[in-house]
């Protein structure tokens, strides 16, 4: 199974993130701030992060970097999630490490295509999207 870290600190959007990815197939773990979700994804690496841009302290762009810069998780494909809908926003994440950008409130399709692209399968290893 597919496992997908959830780094966001509104407990509300945390739970419904996980409750649609699970429905979805994909095991999920989440984490509240940064500091927490690089820990966790150290300890038990992901697939992918979906990263919350606005986290308390540690901000989601911090967090991008330092996923970027440490080897071991460099890799990692990112997703930012965010409620900053800016032009120049997107380029920001991006330029910090996320491979995609996703608005809040989010568009499940469109996710879970960008995951599915990012992740080139479906969450129980079969080529193509995830089903609905």
């Amino acid at each position: 199974m597919t496992r997908i870290l959830v780094i966001e600190d509104h407990e509300a959007n945390r739970d419904l993130l996980a409750r649609r990815l699970r429905r979805q197939g994909f095991e999920v773990e989440t984490e509240a701030d940064g500091e927490a979700g690089l820990a966790r994804l150290r300890r038990t690496p992901p697939a992918l992060v979906l990263l919350d841009l606005g986290l308390p302290g540690m901000d989601g762009w911090e967090v991008a970097r330092r996923i970027r810069g440490d080897p071991a998780t460099s890799g990692l494909p990112v997703i930012a999630l965010t409620a900053h809908a800016m032009a120049d926003d997107r380029e920001k994440a991006l330029a910090a490490g996320c491979d995609e950008y996703e608005t809040k409130p989010v568009v499940f399709d469109r996710l879970f295509m960008k995951m599915a692209r990012l992740l080139g399968s479906s969450p129980d290893g079969e080529t193509g999207p995830p089903e609905r």
